[in-house]
């Protein structure tokens, strides 16, 4: 019995160390030690890799959801979604925005974004990005404007992500504006610091 059990498990990690399996949805990328990340992205299904000298690596190729609301939890920097953005509108008011990012990985670029960012480009481009072109949109905006033209500001807000994502291999979808209510003196000391 034990000698199946040790077969058993010698031989599924040396078929693992030859065989990737991508599932739907998602691609994968190949780190070989001799060339660095190799730029071939393999799609779902099973594919072979050399063992002990290549690296397979999974990316999420589906619309992925970036929600901006209060009382979200950051616990570690690969959460995917970000506290409530406070912005400071055209005439000094404080607003609180919460809303919605959907944005997914460009497949054929996957390579690239693994090479030059890694796997934490949620933490590196999508939540400073989002927050920076946030605050930069609501601040030509009144904060009666701010209320009444939401359309405006979601599509002001995806022109200025729009080509910064895609200049690092990610594709943004939309943006989605939830709630967007008045401001505290306190929420904006401390939204500022992040």
């Amino acid at each position: 019995m034990l000698e199946k059990l040790i077969a058993s498990i010698l031989i599924d990690d040396i078929l693992g160390n030859f065989l990737v399996s991508v599932p739907p949805g998602h691609i994968a990328c190949l780190y070989d030690r001799g060339r660095g990340v190799l730029k071939k992205v393999l799609k779902p299904g099973l594919h072979f890799k050399t063992p002990f000298w290549q690296k397979a690596k999974l990316f999420n190729t589906q619309i992925q959801e970036y929600p901006i609301k209060k009382g979200f939890q950051l616990k570690d920097d690969s959460t995917v979604g970000d506290k409530n953005i406070i912005a400071l509108t055209l005439d000094d008011r404080p607003v609180s925005i919460e809303g919605t990012i959907l944005f997914k990985l460009v497949a054929e670029d996957a390579s690239f974004l693994w090479e030059t960012i890694g796997d934490d480009f949620v933490k590196k481009i999508i939540r400073p990005m989002t927050r920076s072109r946030v605050r930069m949109v609501i601040s030509n905006y009144t904060n009666m404007e701010v209320y009444s033209r939401q359309e405006e500001i979601e599509l002001a807000i995806e022109n200025e992500l729009a080509p910064i994502f895609r200049s690092k291999s990610l594709h943004l979808e939309d943006v989605l504006l939830g709630n967007i209510s008045p401001s505290s003196e306190e929420e904006l000391k401390s939204g500022t610091r992040d």
